[in-house]
């Protein structure tokens, strides 16, 4: 049971904004949701209508970090330092122009409370972690697969923040450094090879199909999808592989739209992640678990931000 009754957290995602409350079970009680503004200014005013919609008269937001009534947990996409200052966000039009922009101080300006503030891959990773798929597991890493991959990792029962804060930027470690180019500015990341969008051109390239027809195909037995999803697999597996090398998982969860694939993607994911490990043969293999918390983790995790250790 959480401490307190009543937490807020927003997630920031790239069309739109979702707020939720949570009671001291976890369980979401209320949500809001508005449209993700392309211009920070914006944005700040976009959330505050959203926490302005859950609050309840008379009702005082139990405070996240235990610092002051009201703080509100938020997950923005990104590069979040500890300070709270945003220094590079994919779907901010003015993020080049103003990085760093002091996030935290101009959102409690807004709000007129207390923030914290994390990217919003960690805040789905404390979420599953503490209340999802990876519930009792001391070490485990959350991999993101939508339309790009992002991720986080919790170690010895603590989630790794890194130095400033910017661990868990799975999606671009080179694995070609002369492969397709990446939305980044660079090329051959593991998001070019196993993201949602990789897929769509997978499926597009070999059957003249989308992603989720590929899938729906795989499901009916074709073997021409069938042999497309092996070979997304394989690519997914290759930083799958790398990153059980760097952490030790006792387990993945894989999260984002691609989670709703397990069915056809499973089997083929841990025999490849197998296939590329070290010393395979000689080791546990990490479990390969599905997130259960949704498109809702990332608010989830937001509001629990201050209790993640």
């Amino acid at each position: 049971m959480l401490p307190g009754s009543r937490r807020v957290g927003v997630d920031v995602g790239g069309t739109k904004c979702l707020g939720v409350v949570i009671d001291q079970h976890g369980t979401v009680t209320s949500w809001a949701r508005r449209p993700t503004a392309t211009r920070f200014d914006a944005l700040a005013s976009t959330v505050a209508a959203i926490i302005a919609e859950l609050d309840e008269p008379g009702d005082d937001i139990d405070a996240v970090g235990g610092t002051g009534a009201g703080t509100i947990g938020i997950g923005l996409p990104g590069l979040v330092d500890r300070q709270g200052r945003l220094h590079a966000a994919p779907h901010l039009d003015d993020a080049i122009d103003l990085a760093p922009i002091e996030a935290a101080s101009i959102l409690a300006e807004h709000l007129g409370r207390e923030v914290v503030l994390d990217n919003d891959a960690t805040c789905a990773t404390l979420a599953e972690w503490r209340l999802g798929a990876a519930r009792g597991l001391d070490n485990m890493v959350l991999v993101t697969l939508g339309t790009g991959i992002g991720g986080g990792v919790v170690s010895d029962g603590r989630v790794l923040r890194g130095e400033h804060g910017f661990a868990g930027e799975f999606g671009h470690f080179q694995v070609d450094p002369l492969g397709p180019a990446c939305s980044c500015g660079k090329r051959g990341c593991w998001e070019t090879f196993a993201s949602g969008r990789a897929l769509d051109a997978l499926a597009a390239a070999g059957l003249g199909m989308s992603g989720e027809q590929v899938e729906q195909a795989a499901r009916d037995g074709d073997p021409a999808a069938q042999a497309v999803l092996d070979e997304f697999a394989h690519q997914v597996a290759i930083g799958l592989s790398a990153l059980t090398n760097m952490f030790d998982p006792a387990a993945f969860v894989l999260g984002g739209g691609l989670a709703q694939t397990r069915d056809v993607l499973a089997e083929p994911l841990a025999r490849w992640t197998a296939e590329y490990l070290y010393s395979a043969s000689r080791r546990p293999l990490p479990a390969l678990r599905f997130a259960e918390l949704g498109p809702q983790a990332g608010a989830i995790g937001a509001a629990l931000l201050s209790s993640s250790g």
